[in-house]
């Protein structure tokens, strides 16, 4: 039998919507059919399932697989009340936080590097770009987005759950790595005609003022999207799409 949601879980998952209680407690919540399912799928030490009968039942062999997972019922209403969805006919999932402490490259991986990628929305979709191209790692400076806001997980569409990610000062970081460093400048060499042959770090800069003065040294390849029309610049989740698809073609 699942049991009533109660005022503890309630409290629990709303103040998982401040980041401070996030880090605090080291655990988030996703909502909604899709991030709920991919949670229980990919990994995650979920502590607690919150859910309408309809879709507890749908996903009752997923929830087999974490037997020391609470499962509460609520009705729609609840729901919308606990998250940031306007609307939610499907669930809410808390799970245990999950960030990688030191991730390594082989010599034929990519990873991403957010150089103070403080948009959340801005990185859910990188997120999500990432894991459309194969590309399983992130590194991030310690003033890009949280990982686990709401408004990140939801925008990753579920590709949270696939990708590694690490909060690290850039500049150390990146001056003990031997494979190349690309950096997108706008002094850079065009993309199209760069050969992507080995792996490496593609670093993806700040919205307003992009890579910054101290990690640009380490930058062993400039590369450019050169610009056919008039617009000033690009949205930076729509460069680091542009570049992941250079990345593949040859491969």
């Amino acid at each position: 039998m699942y049991k009533e949601l109660s005022k503890r879980v309630s409290k629990l998952i709303k103040s998982l919507q401040i980041k401070k209680y996030r880090k605090q407690e080291q655990l988030f919540f996703v909502e909604g059919a899709k991030n709920t399912s991919e949670i229980l799928t990919n990994g995650y030490e979920v502590q607690l399932v919150v859910g309408t009968a309809s879709f507890l039942k749908g996903i009752k062999d997923l929830l087999e697989n974490h037997p020391r997972c609470e499962i509460f019922v609520a009705d729609e209403q609840q729901l919308s009340a606990l998250g940031t969805f306007a609307t939610n006919n499907a669930g809410i999932a808390v799970a245990r936080q999950n960030i990688s402490a030191n991730i390594t490259l082989a010599q034929d991986e990519f990873a991403l590097v957010l150089d103070d990628v403080r948009d959340p929305g801005n990185l859910g979709t990188i997120i999500r770009i990432a894991d459309w191209y194969g590309i399983k790692k992130i590194i991030a400076s310690p003033n890009t987005a949280d990982f686990y806001n709401p408004k990140v997980l939801n925008a990753s569409m579920g590709s949270f759950a696939r990708v590694e990610f690490q909060y690290t000062d850039l500049v150390p970081y990146l001056q003990h790595q031997s494979l190349p460093v690309y950096g997108a400048l706008l002094e850079g060499d065009n993309i199209y005609h760069e050969n992507f042959d080995q792996g490496g770090f593609i670093i993806m800069g700040n919205e307003s003022v992009g890579i910054s003065e101290a990690v640009k040294p380490l930058i062993s390849h400039k590369i450019h999207i050169p610009r056919v029309g008039g617009a000033e610049s690009l949205n930076v989740a729509i460069a680091t799409a542009v570049i992941c698809d250079n990345i593949r073609r040859p491969r």
